[in-house]
């Protein structure tokens, strides 16, 4: 899969709930709770959103994928930007997108996905 000529590779799925899940980490930056799912087959994140939260409408609504890009600035041009981008942990920089209504998350890192995961336990990503 490409966008604006990057290849991208699946990352993680996030999706928002309003429950309270296990082990929920929060971004008081994003008055939003995140939590892990037990799934094995695909890295799927839990967001829970604070009444307030001052991100957009439809990454507090809408379940977004996360794409692993090579080139975060080339692989965002021409898209609405709902957020970012910005580096929430150092070496993981982080933009989502709106195409067709729908909001994309787009990650480039030089993170393994061991290193990655194991930071996403005690820091806030989205």
């Amino acid at each position: 899969m490409q966008i604006n000529g990057v290849s991208c590779t699946f990352h993680h799925m996030g999706i928002p709930t309003s429950e309270k899940r296990p082990r929920e980490r929060y971004s008081q930056m994003f008055g939003m709770y995140t939590s892990d799912s037990h799934c094995k087959s695909l890295r799927i994140q839990w967001h829970r959103f604070e009444p307030g939260s001052q991100l957009h409408p439809l990454l507090q609504t809408l379940p977004h994928v996360a794409l692993k890009v090579d080139d975060l600035e080339r692989a965002s041009t021409g898209y609405n930007i709902l957020l970012g981008p910005y580096e929430p942990i150092p070496g993981f920089r982080v933009a989502v997108v709106e195409d067709g209504g729908q909001p994309i998350e787009l990650v480039q890192t030089t993170l393994t996905d061991a290193q990655l995961w194991e930071r996403a336990l005690t820091e806030s990503i989205l």
